[in-house]
């Protein structure tokens, strides 16, 4: 079955303020002193698990990316661009691609994630191929369970809720990287067009507040439906968000 790459680009990268390009060509310095863009960091992530069919879902006005990645056959990849249709957050514009890929196998990553092992792709599809699970999410020991989808396992080591960006420091470990199966394409669809027929903005209501709706608060409900849900932990792994002032500019890894 053929893997496809998502990279969701629609975002308006407010954390970083005004700058004079997308966030996802925005120039970096990598450990070794040599410039790229953001996002070529999750490129080189596919293209290491040969996962060569790519789409990046933009929204109007981020024409920069195309111009930079143009085919991409100078990545020795094949790279495809679909726009962006609602904007209530990553989890629908993911599904703009649904048209696409609903009978692929589908591999996840942020742009503005610099993660650890670099080969993380290799063993999560591996992973998953191994399995019966309907999605698998590559997982790494992390503090910031503030700004994170934390994961919450019973004494067994199943994996029993996500919980989103919540004051637990109980919680040791997050998820950084996805891969599934047309299962769980076609489950987040369903998702979203239920969710969107219950809140017309897009908001998603927790705690009497209104907020964006988060790719975790998918995988949470359909682990809350019994769909397989299966992890990979990568003790030695790390990431950091580029998405911030303070580590778009400085390489922390």
């Amino acid at each position: 079955m053929e893997i496809v790459g998502l990279i969701p680009a629609g975002g308006q990268a407010s954390r970083l303020g005004k700058i004079p390009c997308s966030k996802e060509v925005f120039p970096v310095i990598d450990k070794n002193g040599n410039v790229k863009v953001t996002s070529s960091n999750l490129i080189q992530y596919y293209r290491k698990a040969e996962i060569k069919n790519i789409f990046y879902i933009i929204r109007k006005g981020k024409w920069d990316i195309p111009e930079y990645f143009g085919d991409g056959s100078d990545f020795d990849l094949h790279i495809g661009y679909l726009l962006m249709n609602l904007p209530y957050g990553t989890p629908f514009t993911i599904d703009q691609a649904y048209p696409f890929i609903n009978n692929s196998i589908v591999a996840l990553g942020f742009p503005d994630i610099l993660f650890q092992p670099e080969d993380a792709f290799i063993h999560l599809k591996n992973r998953l191929l191994e399995s019966d699970s309907d999605i698998m999410l590559g997982v790494v020991p992390s503090r910031d369970y503030l700004t994170s989808d934390m994961l919450e396992f019973n004494e067994s080591m199943e994996l029993q809720d996500i919980i989103i960006k919540q004051n637990r420091p109980d919680l040791k470990y997050s998820w950084f990287i996805a891969m599934w199966r047309p299962s769980f394409t076609h489950f987040m669809h369903e998702f979203l067009l239920n969710f969107i027929g219950l809140n017309p903005d897009g908001l998603h209501i927790e705690n009497q507040s209104r907020r964006e709706l988060y790719v975790g608060d998918v995988i949470r409900s359909a682990l809350i439906k019994k769909l397989k849900v299966g992890y990979l932990v990568f003790e030695n792994g790390k990431y950091i968000d580029l998405g911030t002032p303070v580590s778009i500019y400085k390489n922390l890894l």
